[in-house]
């Protein structure tokens, strides 16, 4: 299996030799931290999840080979490798795992069982034998379906005695890469260690160069301290330092005999690997016999029943060496082995893979559709659109059903990943070949569709719904039942969307009348759903009892999207209303739902929801924390961004981050496209509330305008006392007399009393505060001390100057700029206490390293706790990484005393 460099230490070749001993250079920190996290497992039966990560090259597998290797007569060594294909297997890394275990786990990853379901097959096989030391390699290749488990393997982690190790290249991750926001979400759990592996240091290189009389200055300038680079260029046995990673793996392979370096061609081709019996079909009998010569030279590794590169970038550069008519036939010569292997059943995604790289149009048409029906089936929705993209590839000359159907499944994959733009390209090339074939009933539903589609990004509200009307038209010519019935829905959804209570109903009465016809349950949840958000959105709560009821309906028909909207309407609506028992119910509930079935999407919705709520009930680092995690995720899809984008502005801008700007400017910019109020209205008071607290008249006017019309015309009283509010404190008249809702009413009143009492029953304490700044001076005061604990400088100052104002003395200053400049108002004595809980001190060492009392340290970890709002020590040092207010390099765990303190 293909992985990490080579870390400095002798290999199994003396091709390979690097240094004199084995030892790792630079790297017996994180071996050592490793084997406490081992002991742990092994004295707690608690498991633990490690991610080993660095650039290429930078070590990763290596260090995990020669951990498991270490332990090995006492721990049961289970290894999986994520795909380097085009598009990569679904679970393949799972399904390495379960050849050598076989069991549940084998019958869980070989069917279309869902990611959750694998995830608790792959938990209850590591209980099986303790300890356990499970690799995933190569996170960065990693399919959705994988990522899922891993997540859900994140989870519970500890509740199996197993220490997993997964590995990836943090300098492969871009804004738009899926493992990206994996980690940010794991970042959140105190069970989650980091394994950093840097280059390696000037001297480091110096000890490895010295034996090789090689000039060490001039080879880490070269290398730059890369393992994997380093190993090359010396296993080479040239003084000259070649340029590249490429040329120095040419110069170690032309060492080579010719036979060896072919025989590295046909493994070069063969990934994740090479088996043994793949092989003797890619391979002749001379170039065989040089299996042992590719050994030794350390190009290859064995692997439990065959061989692979020792690393990915030597891999990829002996392929691309290969002569274009050499490399098809080595496919060609895979592809005839692999669909009939000695054991077990063809593997559908490695045979599209081959089939695509041998230039087989037939076969890549008949294995791409199989391997896209497993991806989704299993929650790997990128990669099913991806296997069906490469079959339209190749699909030119198809029967125009056929080439249809391929059409509708990439548009239900790449929908179901939030990729909006593929989606609607492939459902725009469906509906041609629909109206070419002439059928009416799959054209108009397929508008419909699109329709629902088109919604997400916010620029096309006007197209999705004269899509949708005009999905009507067809599909009420043709009498039809179901398609009809939810065009009728759709368009009740679009109406609801926009705000237009008449027109939801008048749709909704419609789609529930046909259900009724025909006993459509589809048709009726989505109806329900949909009526019972815009009654909710009105101010009437009786629309929570219709939502509740859709979602019972939903869950009863195994309707799993059906089931995450409703959650997601129902957070949305109640957060308009400032019901936050409802808000958080919703979520709590729609969260875990989302992350069973693999509703990304819809699980991304309801945590930018969830930022939103975090902020309004004072939770900021919590709310920043969230908004962040939506915000790494770069889907199509704008509601979720916007709230996140918002949120996080308003934590930036209350606690005086000048950085606030960055993300509400990008929120506006997502918002502004769209004519709908739910895009617009926390953008817009969050710009006015900004303009505010930085003396912007003009700019609270130009945030609120447009909006507060809107709002006014559609009757959301919420969102007009709201925005009246931010222009009556930026001095601007005219707004007292309009409809608006409580408490908005009570301070638009004047009546700043009301106004406090009924934020504090709500729960938001920043709006009750705001509301104490308008009373007398003893309510000033306390709006003071709350604004001082919530950490919000610039309201403060505002308060402090009105008091100062007004004559009052002695008031209270909020922290430092020390204690101001990380984002949990810890103190620098509490930060440097932190630091010492993050390494795994008790309190009494804390004491002693600190030359202060055990009494002492007992109320600054009392105090981290209430500030960083955990529980534990370890909750405390995960926090303390996630917000950068600790070092992170292998999370100091080598100095951590197995089984430390974990209480207090």
């Amino acid at each position: 299996m293909a992985g990490g460099g080579i870390s400095g230490y002798v290999s199994t070749g003396p091709a390979t030799q690097l240094a004199q001993s084995n030892d790792l250079l630079e790297r017996s920190g994180q071996f050592e931290a490793l084997g406490a996290m081992l002991d742990s497992v092994r004295s707690t039966s608690r498991g633990r999840l490690v991610l080993v990560t660095g650039e290429a090259g930078a070590g990763k597998t290596a260090l995990a080979r020669r951990f498991t290797d270490e332990h090995r007569e006492s721990t049961r060594i289970l290894w999986g490798a994520c795909d380097a294909l085009f598009t990569p297997r679904a679970l393949g890394p799972l399904l390495d795992v379960a050849e050598e275990t076989g069991g549940d786990l084998a019958r869980a990853a070989a069917g279309d069982a869902g990611p959750h379901e694998v995830a608790n097959a792959l938990l209850r096989e590591l209980s099986r034998q303790a300890p356990t030391v499970l690799v995933i390699e190569d996170l960065h290749w990693a399919d959705e379906a994988t990522l899922d488990v891993v997540r859900l393997l994140a989870r519970k982690a500890d509740t199996a005695p197993a220490l997993v190790l997964g590995t990836y290249r943090d300098d492969e991750l871009d804004l738009r890469h899926p493992l990206r926001v994996v980690l940010g979400e794991l970042a959140r759990a105190s069970n989650i260690a980091r394994c950093e592996l840097p280059r390696l240091s000037p001297d480091a290189v110096a000890q490895l160069a010295e034996p090789h009389g090689i000039d060490a200055d001039e080879l880490h300038r070269r290398t730059a301290g890369n393992p994997f680079f380093l190993s090359e260029v010396l296993a080479s046995g040239d003084r000259e330092i070649p340029p590249t990673v490429r040329d120095a793996v040419l110069a170690r392979t032309a060492r080579l005999s010719e036979q060896a370096a072919a025989l590295l061609g046909a493994v070069s081709v063969s990934q994740p690997q090479a088996e043994l019996w793949l092989l003797e079909a890619l391979a002749s009998e001379s170039q065989l016999a040089c299996l042992d010569e590719c050994l030794g030279s350390g190009m290859l590794a064995s692997t439990t029943d065959g061989v692979a590169f020792r690393h990915e970038l030597a891999r990829m550069t002996i392929e691309e060496t290969l002569a274009p008519h050499r490399r098809a036939a080595l496919h060609r010569a895979a592809l005839a082995a692999l669909v009939a292997p000695p054991a077990g059943a063809p593997d559908p995604a490695r045979l599209a893979h081959h089939a695509e790289a041998a230039g087989d149009a037939a076969a890549v048409l008949e294995f791409a559709p199989v391997a896209a029906a497993r991806a989704d089936a299993v929650g790997a929705h990128r990669q099913a659109a991806a296997q069906y993209a490469r079959a339209l590839r190749f699909g030119a000359d198809l029967p125009l059903e056929k080439r249809v159907a391929f059409l509708e499944g990439r548009f239900r994959s790449a929908f179901r990943a939030d990729d909006c733009d593929e989606a609607i390209e492939a459902m725009h090339e469906a509906l041609a070949g629909h109206r070419t074939l002439g059928d009416r009933l799959r054209e108009g539903d397929g508008m419909r569709r699109l329709s629902d589609v088109l919604f997400c990004p916010g620029d096309r509200c006007t197209e999705a719904e004269r899509l949708g009307r005009h999905a009507v038209t067809v599909l009420e010519e043709l009498e039809s039942g179901r398609e009809l019935g939810l065009a009728y829905a759709n368009m009740a959804s679009l109406c609801m969307n926009r705000e237009d209570p008449d027109g939801t109903l008048t749709w909704a009465r419609r789609a529930l009348e046909l259900a009724d016809r025909i006993d459509g349950v589809e048709i009726r949840v989505h109806a329900l759903n949909t009526m019972g958000t815009m009654q909710l959105l009105a101010g009437d709560l009786a629309g929570i009892e219709r939502i509740e009821r859709s979602t019972t309906l939903a869950r009863e028909a195994g309707l799993e999207v059906d089931v995450a909207r409703a959650y997601g309407n129902l957070a949305w609506a109640a957060l308009r209303n400032r019901e936050y028992a409802v808000v958080d119910a919703a979520l709590a509930a729609g969260l875990e739902y989302c992350t069973e079935p693999n509703l990304d999407l819809w699980r991304l919705y309801l945590q930018g929801f969830q930022s939103r709520s975090q902020l309004d009930q004072g939770h900021w680092t919590e709310a920043a924390e969230t908004a962040s995690v939506v915000l790494g995720d770069a889907r199509t899809s704008s509601i979720p961004r916007i709230l996140a984008g918002v949120s996080l502005g308003l934590v930036r801008a209350r606690r005086g981050d000048p950085r606030s700007e960055d993300a509400l400017d990008a929120a506006l910019a997502l918002a502004e496209v769209s004519e709908e109020l739910q895009r617009m209205e926390a953008v817009a008071a969050a710009r006015a509330e900004v303009a505010w607290l930085r003396g912007d008249r003009a700019g609270v006017v130009q945030a609120t305008e447009a909006t507060l019309r809107q709002a006014s015309e559609l009757g959301a009283r919420g969102v007009v006392g709201e925005l009246a509010l931010w222009r009556r404190r930026a001095g601007i008249s005219g707004e007292t007399a309009i409809d608006v809702a409580e408490p908005y009413a009570h301070q638009l009143a004047g009546d700043w009393e009301a106004a406090a009492a009924q934020w504090a029953a709500i729960g938001r304490p920043y709006d009750e505060a705001l509301a104490l700044a308008e009373g007398d001076g003893a309510a000033r005061r306390r709006a003071l001390d709350q604004l001082h604990e919530l950490g919000a400088g610039p309201a403060a100052a505002i308060v402090a100057r009105s008091l100062r104002a007004g004559g009052a003395r002695g008031l209270r200053r909020g922290p430092r700029r020390t204690t101001r400049d990380n984002p949990a108002n810890l103190t620098p004595r509490e930060v440097e206490v932190l630091a010492l809980v993050e390494q795994g001190l008790r309190n009494k060492e804390i004491a002693d390293r600190l030359f202060v009392s055990a009494k002492t340290v007992d109320h600054h970890v009392a105090a981290i706790l209430r500030k960083l709002g955990v529980h534990t020590r370890g909750e405390a040092g995960a926090a303390a990484r996630r917000l950068g207010l600790a070092p992170t390099t292998t999370e100091r765990l080598h100095d951590r005393p197995a089984g430390g303190d974990q209480s207090h």
